[in-house]
This record gives structure tokens, C-alpha cells and sequence, in this order.
């Protein structure tokens, strides 16, 4: 049975493998789950059958104007089965009092985005590659 929480108090990171299909330097289970704690919200899909989770998206918030959603996965065995729509879903529900949600994407991406409300815009981006696994150097 799939359920969405974002309760994060009994997840482990052995729950969080697979994640970061096809990433060159992933970060490793114990690092998702950092990134996780570290964000202001949360959503999760697990599966409790197999005790795992399937998908999950984070946000990054100031809590009053705006936020920030870095990720958003669903393991590819749990893909085309609309997880991914219900964790935006409830990630947009959570922060719907802001002024501004953000999502910076590749274009490929956008019209998923744009099926759940979101507009394709502008933006800039830095990334560190060599940084991309959140292992300290």
C-alpha cells in the first residue's frame, strides 16, 4: 500500500536506496536523508509493503515569501503511476500561502510541471559537480 507523509522520524537511510538513478556522483543514502532533515518540508510516497520509500520532494523556504524545490524523484519501477503529480500536489497545498515556489529544471521537464500549475520562466544556475555526492571534501 502507497502512503504520503511527511513524517521523517522512522525513516532510515536504508530506505532511501536507489534514489539518484543515472546521476554521475549521486549522494549516498546517509546524505539523502540529511538533505531531507535539512529541508523546511517534505513530502514522501512509501510503499509499506516493500518498506521503502518510492518518491519524494523537498522544498527550501523562508516560510513567508518564497521557496525553493531542489528535488523531486520517484524510483524509475514506481514511475507513470502519477506519484510524482500527487507529491507536487501536496508540496504546492503546503506552500500555498507563499508569494513564489521555484522549481529550476531541465526543459524536458517543464510541461510536467506546467500540468500541475507551474509556469516555465527564467533562471540562472551554478552547479559544482565535483560537489554533487554532499561528501565533504
Amino acid at each position: 500500500m502507497l502512503r504520503y507523509t511527511d513524517d521523517l522520524s522512522t525513516i532510515t537511510y536504508e530506505m532511501l536506496i536507489g534514489f539518484f538513478a543515472g546521476w554521475p556522483n549521486p549522494p549516498s543514502p546517509k546524505n539523502h536523508l540529511r538533505i531531507l532533515h535539512g529541508s523546511a518540508l517534505v513530502v514522501l510516497a512509501i510503499d509499506d509493503h516493500a518498506d521503502r520509500v518510492v518518491g519524494f520532494i523537498n522544498a527550501i523556504s523562508d516560510g513567508v515569501m518564497a521557496a525553493y524545490i531542489p528535488l523531486l524523484e520517484v524510483l524509475p519501477e514506481y514511475r507513470k503511476q502519477g506519484i510524482g503529480g500527487e507529491l507536487v500536489r501536496r508540496m504546492m497545498q503546503r506552500l500555498g500561502h507563499l508569494y513564489m515556489v521555484d522549481v529550476i529544471c531541465d526543459s524536458d521537464v517543464v510541461p510536467f510541471y506546467e500540468k500541475v500549475g507551474m509556469k516555465a520562466g527564467t533562471g540562472a544556475m551554478r552547479r559544482n559537480y565535483e560537489r554533487q555526492s554532499c561528501e565533504a571534501s
